[in-house]
Parts: C-alpha cells; sequence; structure tokens
C-alpha cells in the first residue's frame, strides 16, 4: 500500500507531490499545504515527506522503514510540530530554525512540517521568514494551513502552493466501507455528516453513540423558540466542548506531570524546590491553553454541523435539488424550510458564523452561543 493511499480523493494533488520526488534536482524547499478541515493536510505533508526519505522505486512504498517511520512522526528526519495550544510560541519557531541548519541523519531530507502554520502570531512568523527563504540544501519546510490567506504575505510568497479539495462524498465513503468494513448505507450517512472530514466521518460511522449525540447538538439549537431555550441549548453545547476537552486532556496532563518530576528527580506529592515548581508551572499553563484549544475546537465543530443544517434548508428552500448533508435529518429539513423563507435562513447562517468569529477573537463561549441562540428563534427580528 503507497503512501498515497491515505489521501482521499486528492489526485491532483498526489500528481504534483509525486513530480517533486521524482525531479528532486528542482525541489522546492518551501511549500505551503492548504485545504479545509479533513482534507487531509497533514496525511499529504506526511506522505510527502515518507516519499522524500523512501529509497524504494516508485518512491513512497509505503512499507520500508523510511516510509513507516515517516508516516509515524518517528524518523529521525522528519520533525512534525502540532501544536495543541492556541498559538505556536516564538521559543517553538527558534528551535526548528536551529533545527534545520542540521544536514540529515540517516535520510535523504530534513524535513519539517508545522501542521498549524496558521496559528503562528506575525511575530513568529517572522522569525521563520528566514530559515524559509534561505534554507540549507537538504532541508524542506511543509507548511499547513486552511487557507493561504491563514499565513502572513511574507511567508506565502516564499512557498510554493498546494491547495487539497474537500474529497468526494463516494470516496469517502468507500475508505470506510473497505478500512473499517463499515456497512455502506452508515457510511454514506456519515461521510455526509461529517462533510467529507475523513477522521470525523471514520468516527461518526464506528459509534452509533457519537451520531444520536451529533443529533441531538445539532437539533438543539435549531428548534428552539424561546428565551430559556436558547440558554438550555448554549449551555448543553458549552458543557459539551468543555467536559470532553477535560476528559481529553485529564489523563494526559497527569502523565505529562508525572514524567517532568520524575525527569527532574521529584517526587508526586513531596517538597518540591522553586526551580521545580516554575518547570510545573509552565507545564500547567501550557496544559491549560491546550484545553482551551481543544474545547474551541470542539464547539466549532458543533457550529460547523448546525451551518450544514441550515445550508440544506437553504437549499431545500431555493429548490437547489443537491443532497442533503443532513440525511438523517430530512424531516427536520423540511420543517424548518416551510416555516421559513430564504432571507430567514441566511439571517440565522450569519448569526452562526458571527458565533464562530466571537468564539475565535476569545468571548466567553457561554455568551457568544447564547447570543446565537437568540437569533435562531423564528421571532428573532432581521438584522
Amino acid at each position: 500500500m503507497s503512501v498515497w493511499d491515505s489521501l482521499v480523493g486528492q489526485q491532483p494533488a498526489i500528481e504534483v507531490l509525486s513530480r517533486a520526488v521524482a525531479d528532486q534536482r528542482s525541489m522546492t524547499h518551501a511549500w505551503l499545504i492548504t485545504g479545509p478541515p479533513g482534507s487531509g493536510r497533514s496525511v499529504a505533508a506526511r506522505a510527502f515527506a515518507a516519499a522524500l526519505q523512501c529509497d524504494q522505486q516508485p518512491a513512497g512504498c509505503g512499507s520500508c522503514h523510511a516510509c513507516t517511520t515517516s508516516m509515524q512522526g518517528k524518523h529521525p528526519d522528519v520533525t512534525v510540530v502540532a501544536t495543541e495550544k492556541v498559538t505556536i510560541s516564538i521559543a517553538e519557531v527558534r528551535s526548528l530554525v536551529a533545527l534545520a541548519q542540521r544536514s540529515p541523519a540517516a535520510g535523504k531530507w530534513r524535513v519539517i512540517i508545522v501542521e498549524d502554520a496558521d496559528r503562528m502570531m506575525e511575530s513568529t512568523s517572522n522569525v521563520l521568514l528566514k530559515a524559509i527563504e534561505e534554507p540549507p540544501a537538504r532541508t524542506v519546510w511543509i507548511l499547513c494551513a486552511p487557507s493561504p490567506l491563514d499565513v502572513i504575505t511574507t511567508i506565502r510568497s516564499r512557498c510554493r502552493g498546494l491547495s487539497l479539495r474537500v474529497p468526494p462524498v463516494d470516496d469517502v465513503a468507500a475508505l470506510l466501507v473497505q478500512r473499517d468494513g463499515v456497512d455502506p448505507e452508515v457510511a454514506a450517512v456519515a461521510a455526509r455528516a461529517a462533510q467529507c472530514h475523513v477522521g470525523m466521518a471514520r468516527h461518526l460511522a464506528r459509534d452509533p453513540e457519537a451520531r444520536e449525540q451529533r443529533r441531538r447538538l445539532v437539533t438543539g439549537p435549531a428548534t428552539v423558540r424561546n428565551v430559556a431555550d436558547c440558554v438550555v441549548a448554549a449551555n448543553e453545547l458549552v458543557e459539551l466542548a468543555t467536559n470532553q476537552a477535560k476528559e481529553r486532556a485529564e489523563e494526559r496532563n497527569q502523565a505529562e506531570k508525572a514524567e517532568l518530576l520524575r525527569t527532574l528527580g521529584a517526587e508526586e506529592g513531596g517538597r518540591l524546590t522553586p526551580a521545580v515548581r516554575a518547570q510545573v508551572r509552565q507545564l500547567e499553563e501550557d496544559q491549560k491553553r491546550r484545553q482551551t484549544r481543544m474545547q474551541r475546537d470542539t464547539l466549532d465543530r458543533v457550529l460547523v454541523d448546525l451551518l450544514s443544517l441550515y445550508r440544506d434548508v437553504y437549499c431545500a428552500q431555493v429548490g437547489a435539488g443537491v443532497e442533503l448533508v443532513n440525511a438523517d435529518l430530512a424531516d427536520l429539513v423540511r420543517q424548518l424550510a416551510q416555516e421559513s423563507d430564504p432571507r430567514r435562513t441566511l439571517f440565522r447562517i450569519d448569526a452562526v458564523n458571527q458565533a464562530r468569529q466571537r468564539i475565535a477573537a476569545n468571548v466567553a463561549p457561554q455568551l457568544a452561543v447564547e447570543a446565537m441562540a437568540v437569533n435562531l428563534r423564528p421571532l428573532a427580528q432581521l438584522a
């Protein structure tokens, strides 16, 4: 199985990357891979890195040591940075810049993948600029972001751009059937509901409880009728995001703290020196930022699902004749389409987008979601 097989529905991008690997004499030393969530940006970056390190022909065999370790992020010359905090710090980028100056230790190239290049502040990006502008001969930078506009112009202009598309529903569903043994009908529903986000589609297809939870979270805000309903729906959304972030982080946080104390020669529950306390405090601050990002990402995903519902409503109202994203909510789509008009639906779409923007701008999630829910009511005034 080739490393390219993990890229679903991205044949044009695979051809570009394959040609670059085949003609390494004219290799571009800085790449910017963009695409919507779930399109496979990080998968494309790792597959490209694996093909660059591969000794087989054609490159990217997927079975050799270089390919398997590159795809797993364990190759000594492939460095993957995927922050789980709100932003990538200047200190992290400086360490990457220093690493980029070293020659490959075991492979053909030193490959540095930054999966969240959009999470670099402008000052942080400026630190990276010189390294991308004049990289060493055997160094390749691969930056990933949702859109080219998410990266500052000076970085963008020095990278070769590669855009990924939203994978076709049929391709995602086929992957779920072939790789995970999912029932074809369930796979198709999950692929549409996830809007072709491969990871999310797999989660929905394999977990009936996840499908039911998504259904409840989407229908809750969409069926509010009064202010009390708005508060209840907002509470449920924010509480879910908070609890999921906490559950995902708790076990990892404890393991990280135990590992730090072990490395520093300190005992859990024992008396700590000022220097050790300072490092523990720094770790706890980093963990808190990571949990904040997890909460935001979870909440944003729910709001994207809600947008897909109103997209279906609008398409039904204007007679677009396209397949529903939420095929399992067809009855609700028809109900909402009948009790409102396209102008009202666009107003609701704007309300959801405004909530996403407010949360991204660090507005308290509870307030942002409550304001959104109020504007989703049938009696809410058009702006």
